[in-house]
């Protein structure tokens, strides 16, 4: 099954008329998007748009041999004009099926928003799913369980992930964890980002922040064949996050796993009885995170690193070293010399072993302190100066280590 992708922006396209934005600026040659429109094998056009002929026309192709034109979400703005031989568009209500005389069966599939998803299976059996915009699929269950919502099978008759998924992957991190769990996205799932607005990040910050999605996108007027082997972004198993205070660190550090089911939060901080500003700001991350994702508050990451399970974001290993510090009395003089400095340093290698041996997907967030004013006080030099040979020692064991500065990140390792 071969899919040229028309357009792959947001319905209003990309760069907005006379939007002075940064994407927008810079939005040029293959970054300009227009609104996406998906034909397959040249007979089924999923999604009508303006200037979808000439869109075809560039890419090779031709509307003349389409035989159903299927609309995904309501659009907004005036009608768009059906060119000359193109059948009326129309909708499939939900949970029907439509086969073609071409060979092909079209499955719509409930979402959580206005509009249909699209299943399509191929005459040869390659299956695609494509999303509208802001959609996500309803009624999810998990690879376990039963109400999928979806129709995706195997040769087997059991159930198995699609070839391909075509979905609003920065607008809707949350969908493409739903089809994770539900494995109807697998590790071989050519992920394809569409919908691309002028809100996602502007040149090689938006194929990185897709990659670590395990998505891609690709130029308007691109061809694939569904089913073919593509190299799929290998998604790094561990991160590790760097930036000063307010620097956007941790919302990066979420962001890399927001697509990503059933991650555990592990919150170093504790909750600080008695301290207000510290419960504002614990209950502003607890309000960003998915739904679906728990929260451990503990600094015992080793047996957590050990263990199997789902993804661990880890916020934030300062918080974790003033932890094991007070353990180990570092802040006295004393202790220090008497064998204090020697504990803390088991506790740091203990810890880089433990990331080393991981099998567990982690991203972890860290203060980077070492770039400010020299502090007043010798505890205040000894806490920067183990934090950043704590850094080091985990950034060594990561394939993945990001600076964040004002909120944009700089990728210093993969």
């Amino acid at each position: 099954m071969e899919l040229t992708l028309l357009g792959t922006g947001a319905p209003e396209g990309l760069p907005l008329p006379d939007c002075p934005c940064a994407v927008c600026a810079t939005a040029l040659g293959e970054a300009a998007r227009a609104a996406t429109a998906l034909l397959v094998d040249g007979v089924l056009l999923l999604d009508l748009t303006p200037g979808a002929a000439l869109a075809a026309a560039r890419a090779g192709h031709s509307l003349g041999g389409v035989r159903q034109v299927l609309l995904s979400h309501p659009h907004d703005g005036p009608a768009v004009e059906v060119p000359a031989g193109l059948p009326q568009p129309g909708r499939v209500a939900d949970g029907r099926e439509l086969a073609t005389l071409t060979g092909h069966r079209v499955r719509a599939v409930a979402l959580d928003a206005p509009g249909s998803g699209y299943e399509v299976t191929g005459p040869d059996g390659e299956r695609l799913l494509y999303l509208p915009p802001g959609g996500a699929p309803a009624g999810l269950g998990d690879s376990n369980g039963n109400g999928f919502g979806l129709g995706f099978t195997g040769a087997d008759g059991g159930r198995a992930a699609y070839e391909m998924v075509l979905a609003d992957v920065l607008g809707r991190p949350d969908g493409l964890a739903r089809l994770r769990a539900a494995g109807a996205v697998g590790p071989t799932t050519d992920v394809i980002a569409v919908h691309i607005g002028h809100g996602a990040p502007p040149g090689g910050e938006l194929t990185r922040r897709l990659a670590a999605a395990g998505a891609r996108a690709v130029p308007d007027g691109t061809t694939l064949v569904v089913g073919a082997y593509e190299d799929v972004p290998d998604v790094p198993r561990r991160t590790l996050v760097l930036g000063g205070a307010r620097s956007g660190k941790s919302v990066e550090a979420e962001r890399r796993l927001e697509a990503f089911p059933e991650v555990l939060y592990v919150a170093t901080g504790g909750t600080r009885n008695g301290d207000a500003e510290w419960a504002d700001r614990v209950s502003l991350h607890r309000e960003r995170r998915p739904g679906s994702w728990r929260t451990a508050e503990t600094c015992d990451l080793v047996p957590l690193l050990a263990d199997d399970g789902p993804p661990l974001l880890i916020d934030c290993l300062s918080l974790w070293l003033t932890h094991v510090m007070d353990e180990v009395n570092a802040w006295d003089d004393a202790e220090w010399a008497g064998g204090g400095e020697r504990r803390l340093r088991e506790r740091v290698a203990e810890l880089a072993d433990a990331v080393r041996a991981t099998r567990r997907t982690v991203v972890a967030v860290s203060n980077e302190v070492g770039s400010g004013i020299v502090p007043a006080t010798a505890s205040g030099r000894r806490y920067r100066d183990e934090l950043g040979r704590l850094n080091a020692a985990f950034a060594a064991e990561c394939e993945h280590v990001l600076l964040v500065v004002a909120g944009q990140a700089l990728p210093l390792r993969g």
